[in-house]
């Protein structure tokens, strides 16, 4: 069963169907129930249509990456930090994976649906059946990530979990100097308030849902893998340095 998901999920007509049937139903939720403030397109409309990786923080399991799914139609489709009307729906842009925990798209049937929306699902590194474990990083599914950022964009989570300021994994920072990508960090804020932490539910109707797009990260590939790591933590403001900044309203949710 898992080998002919992962052949589907490969298959663009496959996606776009996946597409179409989770942004009509995710859609009003988005900029109807909640309102929706999207900022920096501008940095992401021109790139090219491999090697991108965008790291962002995480806050529930699914709506995150939704969201970001219709945002990168949209641009397809020459909007402008809007989604507009959802008929990039009718030709989405499909040249995008993202991370996902295997454990977490095994949970239900919704789950291993929107894994052929293009999940590149991998073992949880610190965490397995809610008990604390370190581990090293799983040489397959660095490999699984790698392959596909040679003809694909990867959505990716540093963090790992939906915790706020909790620590980077440095299996970013090895993808990152494997594979030498634009990196484009993204800052998401709101969806905890909106949504509970499978994101597939409302929690608070009316929340303000915002994405921001940075400029891509100017990277040593060649830096050691904690610089990088460090990097990348301060570009999604979630590294120390943000966390004593001062009092974040964030809610504490964790997988």
């Amino acid at each position: 069963m898992a080998s002919l998901i992962d052949k589907l999920k490969r298959i663009r007509i496959v996606r776009a169907f996946v597409y179409a049937i989770v942004g009509i139903i995710s859609y009003p939720g988005l900029v109807w129930i909640n309102r929706l403030k999207i900022s920096g397109t501008e940095n992401i409309k021109d790139l090219p249509r491999r090697n991108v990786l965008f790291v962002s923080n995480h806050q529930t399991y699914f709506a995150d990456v939704i969201t970001f799914l219709h945002i990168f139609c949209a641009v397809k489709w020459r909007k402008k930090n809007k989604l507009g009307i959802p008929y990039y729906l009718l030709n989405p842009f499909t040249s995008v994976f993202y991370v996902a925990a295997e454990e977490t798209m095994k949970g239900s049937w919704i789950s291993r649906f929107f894994t052929l929306a293009g999940a590149l699902t991998v073992k949880r590194t610190w965490r397995v059946e809610g008990k604390e474990i370190r581990r090293g990083l799983d040489p397959s599914d660095t490999r699984k990530i790698t392959r596909t950022l040679k003809n694909n964009w990867v959505i990716t989570f540093p963090q790992g979990t939906t915790k706020p300021f909790a620590p980077g994994r440095r299996g970013t920072a090895f993808i990152i100097k494997q594979t030498r990508p634009i990196v484009i960090p993204v800052i998401i804020s709101g969806f905890w308030r909106a949504f509970n932490k499978k994101g597939l539910k409302f929690k608070k109707k009316g929340s303000q849902l915002l994405v921001t797009f940075k400029k891509p990260l100017t990277v040593d590939y060649d830096a050691p893998a904690e610089k990088i790591l460090t990097q990348v933590m301060d570009a999604i403001e979630q590294s120390k340095a943000y966390m004593m900044k001062g009092a974040h309203h964030w809610e504490t949710t964790d997988k």
